[in-house]
């Protein structure tokens, strides 16, 4: 999935804050489920509006960012 397709960030929708592409969902409303041990299905339940594949991608794109800033700083 490309990034434009996970997440948008438009100085018209939500004050340019960043949200998940096709919604007014903001990810850090992701993150925050998920910080507090809620389940993606929790969230998606939630947030009909969101693909479930979109969340997932999202969530993969932060671990390989995160993989690759470790990796360089080695």
């Amino acid at each position: 999935m490309k990034l434009n397709e996970i997440v948008l960030v438009d100085p018209e929708l939500m004050s340019g804050t960043p949200c998940l592409t096709g919604t007014r969902v903001p990810v850090r409303t992701l993150l925050d489920y998920l910080e507090e041990g809620d389940s993606l299905t929790a969230f998606l339940d939630d947030f009909p509006t969101v693909k479930r594949e979109q969340a997932v991608a999202f969530i993969e794109r932060g671990g390989e960012l995160i993989i690759g800033v470790a990796l360089s700083a080695a």
